[in-house]
């Protein structure tokens, strides 16, 4: 794996040489635009609007449209003139409890790696922040934008998670949302009753991209055939969804999932069932 960003953490007087990983990736299927006549691969042409000629890389800048029609053009030093240090630095301003930070301000995490001379001060951090159950929060510069970002400990890492300033999050209060409701003592007991029983350990492999699987069984079924049509399988209709009585329908989800949890608990005993039935 390769560091997209070499710097150092620094808070008080530590500084803690460091590399930026990412940690996550996407599993998007790539597709390419073809002709349809030949299936030719159809590439993408830098075009200016002025004159619809294509321009090569080198003769592409970066221009900031400051009145309408009308361009500032910036170059790699008016960038580095913005604040070098801080291109270097993931500065730590505060350190906060963990469960203080509202989930919806993080957004994606990266792992930190010590390079040389660092361990000892990268695992003094780390255990603080872990034992403390603290997160520090900081300012990074990671190419021409500046982020507010946590670090956080994570089992023997280090992360150094993105965050949203407060002005990149909307207003929820502007939403049309219920805020007080009249909800009857039976309704709340049957909901709590179902939240109670579809609750389970959290297992991330447990869950998978159902869309990407189901496109990969289409694509395998095309070149399987040539790139011939396939016969689209009729769809299961979906149930009604308009809501009669809500305790009804409560009641029927609750029975559904007390089902599904008895079935998964007991496959040993359906199996035994099974093979005595057919001795």
């Amino acid at each position: 794996m390769r560091a997209i960003w070499k710097g150092s953490i620094s808070f008080g007087l530590v500084n803690i040489p460091i590399a930026l990983y990412p940690a996550t990736r996407k599993e998007e299927l790539k597709f390419r635009l073809l002709r349809a006549a030949d299936h030719s691969p159809v590439n993408y042409k830098r075009v200016a609007e002025k004159d619809g000629e294509e321009v090569p890389w080198d003769q592409i800048v970066k221009g900031y449209e400051y009145e309408k029609g009308k361009f500032v053009v910036l170059n790699e030093k008016d960038f580095q003139r913005v604040d070098l240090e801080a291109t270097q630095t993931v500065d730590i301003q505060d350190f906060v409890d963990i469960d203080e930070i509202d989930p919806m301000y993080f957004y994606k995490p990266y792992y930190l790696e010590p390079q040389k001379g660092g361990d000892k001060a990268y695992g003094l951090l780390r255990e603080a922040l872990a034992d403390g159950k603290k997160v520090g929060i900081a300012k990074v510069v990671i190419k021409t934008r500046q982020y507010l970002a946590s670090v956080k400990a994570l089992k023997h890492a280090l992360v150094l998670e993105l965050m949203h300033f407060a002005a990149e999050l909307s207003d929820a209060e502007k939403l049309r949302v219920p805020k007080k409701l009249e909800i009857g003592k039976r309704e709340k007991e049957m909901a709590k009753a179902l939240v109670d029983s579809m609750t389970s350990t959290w297992d991330p492999e447990k869950y998978h991209d159902d869309y990407r699987e189901a496109l990969m069984e289409v694509i395998e079924e095309k070149v399987e055939s040539g790139g011939k049509e396939i016969e689209e399988k009729p769809k299961a209709k979906k149930e009604s969804t308009k809501v009669i009585d809500l305790v009804a329908v409560l009641q029927e989800s609750l029975a559904k999932s007390r089902g599904a949890k008895k079935k998964k608990s007991t496959p040993k005993r359906a199996a035994k069932h099974h093979a005595k039935k057919a001795a």
